[in-house]
Order: structure tokens, then sequence, then C-alpha cells
């Protein structure tokens, strides 16, 4: 049986509250589950301590039983220093404008610090 350690959604419409828990890897996001360890509750501001909480104890020994965390929880055992933090991946760059737009707006740009740096003509 593959252990996970992920989120189960709990909480209202438009207020996202969500349990960590351990379940086999095959059950649905808010089925059935082995233990419930721990809370994540992303509407509280991201220094408060009670945005992750989880038992230190019970996530060690499930991790060395070989439950393997999902993303999210990754990032939140690195951040409690219980393992290396995930890699960050890169930000996409398919928001910014293409090379001959971003070449039009540097020529546009260069210009206009001409036209202030040339002496006012009187």
């Amino acid at each position: 049986m593959a252990l996970k350690i992920r989120l189960t959604r709990a909480g209202a419409k438009k207020r996202p509250f969500y349990r960590i828990v351990i379940a086999d890897s095959r059950s649905p996001r808010d089925g059935r589950f082995i233990e419930k360890i721990g809370t994540y509750n992303p509407m509280l501001p991201h220094d408060d301590p009670q945005r992750v909480t989880f038992d230190t104890e019970r996530m060690q020994h499930w991790l060395k039983v070989g439950a393997q965390p999902s993303d999210r929880i990754a990032i939140f055992l690195g951040r409690a220093g219980l393992r290396p933090a995930p890699a960050q991946r890169q930000q996409t760059t398919k928001q910014l404008p293409k090379a001959k737009a971003q070449e039009r707006a540097k020529a546009a740009a260069d210009a206009a610090a001409k036209a202030a740096e040339a002496p006012p003509a009187s």
C-alpha cells in the first residue's frame, strides 16, 4: 500500500480549510484516510502560527514508514526543518511581451530618456 501525506479539503464555499492526513494514494482526495495529523488554514496571514499545524512526532513516524508527502506538504516540512525544502520552480515567462515588442518598448524608453536629457530649446 503506497501511503501519501496530503491535504483533504474541508470548510465552506470560498472559505477553504484543509486537514493534513495520511491516506492510501489510491483513495480519493476527500475520501478515506488512515490518520489526521494536522491542519492548514490558508485564510490566516502567512506569519500566523495557526496557519499550518501538525503533530511533528507523528509526521516523522510516517515519513520513516515510507509515506510520501505531496508537493504542498513538502513545502511545509521544509519550512518546519523536518526535510530539505524542495527546489523552487522557475516562474514562467509566457505573460511577458514577445521579443519584437520588448525591442520597441526599449527603443521608446531610450527615445524618452534622450528627450529628457536634451536641453530645452529657447
